[in-house]
């Protein structure tokens, strides 16, 4: 090639004073956002890595020890087999029943009813309530000995249930609670019917499908991208639940540990037993999970999420 003809090319490939200098003004802007997440995010990462090879109590400096957090997790801990064994029973019920719910109100929302806009609002209420207020009610609701609900189980001379004592029913009791609280997925869905296109409906009516047929055929594929953010969301809130089980059961989880969850564990290594290190390594064995579950559900969505396109992936 003509090294004449190479150079205006060259030329073209570099920036121009004006092009750096609209990306110094850009860097220039947006570096309080990129300072903060150096301090704020890449950093404590970085620090929860390093402390979770080490033994630190945040009064004496940091001991490197190696894997032996990890080893100790799954040989010497043993309250970790029971949580891990809640927490994945906990996931793997309440993700699949949350979205089958969530979607099946927001398909009831989506039709002409009375008042729709009072039910939408009543469903999506649980979304905007502060957790400790929602896990109060519910203490007060379900407590075995002055809770709403046994209260009216024994005005009406029914046995009462022990939601929150009974160690079999704890983990069904937290999952309930997990389908009451869908307002955001729910919305999530609303959005998503609301933007099918009225004409599939018209024409599958005139080929004459039922309205079964026309959800599954049609609703449901349409809706494939909605399930799948919300699937991969309720894997990842399921996984770091932490609020409700603490607030209703306490640190341990009420009778036999049975529901205390992967979060609880780590927080009470953290804050209660100020084994850092531990607690870094469980957060880092959470982050691999979570990872995980995340490209198996990514990898697995081109066999089933319709995205509007023949050819879209």
């Amino acid at each position: 090639m003509d090294v004449t003809m190479a150079q205006p090319t060259a030329k073209r490939r570099g920036l121009t004073r004006t092009t750096r200098r609209s990306l110094l003004w850009g860097l220039f802007f947006v570096s309080p956002w990129i300072i903060g997440f150096v301090a704020w995010t890449v950093y404590p990462l970085l620090t929860s890595l390093s402390l979770s090879f080490t033994r630190y109590d945040l009064l004496r400096p940091p001991i490197p020890i190696g894997l032996a957090n990890y080893t100790e997790l799954f040989s010497d801990d043993p309250n970790f087999p029971t949580v891990l064994f809640n927490t994945f029973y906990y996931v793997v019920l309440s993700a699949p029943l949350g979205i089958i719910s969530a979607f099946l109100m927001a398909t009831l929302l989506n039709t002409k009813i009375v008042m729709r806009s009072v039910f939408r609002g009543i469903f999506f209420f649980p979304a905007i309530v502060p957790a400790v207020v929602t896990a109060t009610i519910w203490q007060f609701l379900l407590n075995t000995q002055y809770g709403a609900i046994n209260a009216t189980l024994a005005a009406l001379r029914l046995p009462t249930v022990p939601f929150l004592s009974n160690p079999d029913l704890i983990k069904p009791t937290l999952i309930m609670v997990h389908v009451w609280a869908q307002g955001s997925a729910i919305l999530v869905f609303l959005a998503a019917l609301q933007d099918v296109p009225r004409q599939l409906y018209e024409a599958a009516t005139v080929d004459g499908a039922n309205a079964w047929r026309r959800f599954w055929n049609i609703t449901l594929p349409m809706c494939t991208p909605a399930i799948l953010y919300n699937m991969v969301t309720s894997f990842i809130v399921g996984f770091q639940t932490f609020t409700f089980p603490f607030l209703l059961l306490g640190d341990n989880g009420g009778p036999e540990r049975a529901g205390q969850m992967y979060a609880s564990l780590l927080y009470q290594n953290a804050f209660s037993f100020l084994r850092m290190g531990k607690a870094s390594a469980m957060a880092w064995i959470l982050f691999i999970v979570i990872m995980f579950f995340t490209l198996v559900l990514f990898r697995s969505s081109a066999r089933w999420v319709y995205y509007g396109g023949e050819d879209a992936r």
